[in-house]
């Protein structure tokens, strides 16, 4: 079993576009109940399946297994809840940590959040000068409640 620590916040102005890179990420939910995600993504020419567990403050347990494309694609049409979550990602390594910066379409237009796993969760960083509000805590941003609650309808 792994864990997973994230922080999440939300981001200001475009500055961290500059040297990052893009990629755009289709994914769909199996089952988003909080302590049972089980989400399908196609990143590119990859695929993943991820199951996700309770949330314990920014800590929960996480599997991940790659899965074959053609699996994923068949479980985005088939399985998984609609409407699914389309997205850029943009990755951006700043002072040994990959700030993963989503850019949402779709029903979460608009909407852009910075995420970043840690070791620990009391792993000190720098925030970079494009970050807003700290939102860990606010699972209106969480993928799995995008899909039921997308922020256009806020």
């Amino acid at each position: 079993m792994g864990v997973e620590i994230e922080r999440k916040f939300l981001v200001q102005g475009e500055q961290w576009k500059l040297g990052a890179t893009r990629s755009l990420l289709c994914q769909g939910y199996i089952s988003a109940e909080p302590g049972r995600i089980v989400r399908v993504r196609i990143d590119g020419d990859a695929a993943m399946l991820t199951i996700k567990g309770m949330t314990t403050g920014i800590r929960r347990a996480e599997w991940e297994y790659p899965i074959p494309v053609t699996d994923a694609r068949s479980l985005l049409d088939e399985l998984c809840q609609k409407p699914l979550i389309e997205k850029y990602r943009y990755r951006l390594p700043i002072d040994g940590l990959i700030w993963e910066i989503d850019e949402f379409l779709g029903d979460n237009a608009g909407l852009v959040v910075a995420e970043v796993e840690l070791e620990s969760e009391s792993q000190l960083f720098d925030r970079p000068v494009w970050l807003g509000a700290e939102v860990s805590h606010d699972h209106r941003y969480a993928n799995a409640s995008l899909l039921k609650h997308p922020f256009s309808q806020w």
